[in-house]
């Protein structure tokens, strides 16, 4: 999306105020599950993360210390803590997030850099299927979604920087980091 045409931040703050996204929420963590699921499978025990997004209700990060991955928030609005963006991690997940990402090239690059070496990046993000179906889609609806991604943009993106890529589903995405880097 155009900057011109993006929120300023107390508005977009705003459209995430009207979101609930309760940690109990029954519905909600099974959504988050079909990422936290596969993700918890793949990572060693006493593994350690961030839930880079979390939003007003980190049901994410809650699911994955419940399931003994020690789990810690960032999140502009809601927990902005900016040095825990500058610490290492096993995994760093981010559910509904990168479709908010301004400069998302650099924000990447920050995600990267967060993962130790062998590191987890989980993502949830509806994929763009082509352009035709682009031109209607509802998810470039919401005017806090600014960046799209598809399917050949996260090969693209882990041939490039390396990574180990699996698709889980129609919208979650599982990379890994070289446990050489």
């Amino acid at each position: 999306m155009p900057p011109t045409e993006r929120l300023d931040a107390a508005a977009e703050k705003a459209v995430y105020d009207t979101h609930r996204n309760e940690v109990d929420d029954p519905g909600y963590r099974r959504f988050l599950s079909r990422l936290a699921e596969p993700l918890a499978a793949r990572l060693a025990p006493g593994s350690t993360g961030l839930d880079f997004g979390c939003g007003p209700g980190p049901a994410l990060a809650a699911m994955l210390n419940e399931a003994g991955f020690a789990t810690t928030t960032y999140d502009p609005y809601y927990a902005d803590y900016p040095e825990r963006l500058a610490q290492r991690y096993d995994f760093v997940t981010c559910t509904e997030a990168i479709e908010h990402f301004y400069q998302p090239g650099r924000e990447w690059q920050q995600l990267l850099a967060m993962l130790r070496p062998g590191g987890r990046l989980g993502l949830m993000t509806k994929l763009a299927r082509d352009q035709a179906a682009f031109a209607n889609w509802h998810y470039k609806q919401d005017p806090t979604h600014v960046s799209f991604f598809s399917r050949d943009t996260f090969l693209w993106l882990a041939a490039r920087d390396g990574l180990g890529i699996e698709f889980i589903g129609a919208d979650v995405i599982l990379l890994q980091k070289p446990e050489s880097v």
